[in-house]
């Protein structure tokens, strides 16, 4: 691969790098090049046929679409249509029924009472009041001083554990800074104005934004073992782990990763829902997949249906990095790497893992959008150097 004919380097296909590539294409008629590790584009959106049943699975777990932005939700409409999909979460805890975030159904359940909204504020308020706790020394603690110890002890305590692989009352309450609970009825997961599925599946949203002219995608191919043949002024935009591009030199970041262990099952519907979490500590896992629930506009078969269990541990370099950890001593880090970013030439850090943020898809794209606005088409148009941190 000659990577002078390009004018633009994107590396990794996510949401944020497709975005910035296809835009760049399309508007300003730049020849791009996508460099993707993985065999496919996409990134942790990435959906395909499962070959055993027909259904459409996320690879890497359920990715719901959902933003206020009406400029994101135009620009992704471009690419498919959006089914009127709406999540919610179901909890199973001592194999028992409830809803997520936190609402008036949830507590009523917990507690074996109707609860009205005056008699929910009163009951966790008195919890809250009995656990006497001052000033919260650890994210137990936190947890309990801001909704109780019974909905601690149920919800957030195993599935915490789980999540970080540690004991809560050895994390710091900053982990935390809120727990929603809703003195309503309403169980939808998210109150954005759009939400919704791609009726033509993300691999196809990925395959329309990125397999069109002026992009070359190389798939199968680490960035920095072909890093030294791109010419140092061809602008980069780096969507990869931001410590592994300065070589760790101010230590590693901290990341979670997942795993997920996949079945199929002889039967037409497993558990009745896309998502099921498992707080409990004695399960392993901290939730199931099951895919088929996402598009019930489709006619699936029957006979069959195909489920993930997704485990959650910490990352190892060798690992693919999901989220950001984000403790004090990652916060310095990163403060360090942003510095390191902000002088590297001709270099766009972004994404989930360049910018060392928690990103949603939506919110990917809407990074990705603004650095087009207010980077690149100033360096296109007027020749402006390209070198800061989304």
């Amino acid at each position: 691969m000659d990577f002078s004919a390009f004018d633009l380097i994107v590396v990794g296909s996510g949401f944020f790098g497709a975005t910035l590539a296809e835009r760049c294409a399309e508007a300003l008629g730049l020849k791009i090049c996508v460099i993707e590790q993985r065999n496919h584009i996409g990134g942790n959106a990435w959906s395909e046929t499962d070959p055993d049943t027909g259904i459409e699975v996320h690879t890497y777990g359920s990715h719901l679409f959902h933003t206020s932005s009406r400029n994101v939700w135009d620009y992704v409409n471009r690419f498919s249509g959006f089914s009127r999909y709406r999540h919610r979460v179901i909890v199973r805890h001592r194999d028992r029924f409830f809803t997520m975030p936190m609402n008036l159904g949830t507590l009523s359940s917990l507690f074996g009472r109707f609860l009205s909204p005056a008699e929910a504020k009163a009951l966790i308020a008195a919890e809250v009041a009995t656990s006497g706790i001052g000033t919260p020394r650890n994210l137990e603690e936190k947890a309990i001083s801001l909704v109780g110890r019974t909905m601690y002890e149920a919800f957030i305590k195993g599935y915490t554990a789980k999540q970080w692989q540690t004991d809560p009352r050895e994390l710091p309450p900053d982990i935390i800074t809120r727990l929603p609970v809703r003195l309503t009825f309403d169980d939808f997961y998210f109150a954005d104005d759009h939400e919704g599925l791609p009726l033509a599946g993300y691999a196809e949203i990925f395959n329309r934004m990125l397999r069109r002219a002026g992009i070359d995608i190389v798939l199968n191919t680490d960035y920095f073992a072909v890093r030294d043949r791109i010419p140092a002024t061809t602008p980069v935009v780096f969507t990869g782990p931001i410590d592994r591009f300065f070589e760790y030199k101010a230590g590693v970041l901290g990341w979670r990763t997942l795993d997920f262990q996949r079945e199929v099952v002889a039967v037409g519907d497993f558990q009745g829902a896309s998502v099921i979490n498992y707080p409990d500590a004695d399960v392993a896992f901290t939730r199931i997949h099951e895919f088929r629930h996402l598009h019930p506009e489709r006619s699936y078969q029957t006979e069959r249906t195909v489920i993930f269990r997704e485990f959650s541990r910490f990352a190892g370099r060798a690992d693919d990095p999901y989220y950001p950890i984000d403790r004090p001593a990652d916060k310095d880090r990163y403060d360090v790497y942003k510095t390191m970013a902000a002088a590297e030439p001709n270099v766009i850090f972004g994404g989930r893992l360049g910018s060392y943020r928690y990103l949603d898809m939506h919110q990917a794209i809407g990074a990705a959008l603004k650095v087009f606005d207010h980077q690149i088409v100033p360096y296109v148009l007027e020749g402006r150097p390209v070198n800061k941190i989304s």
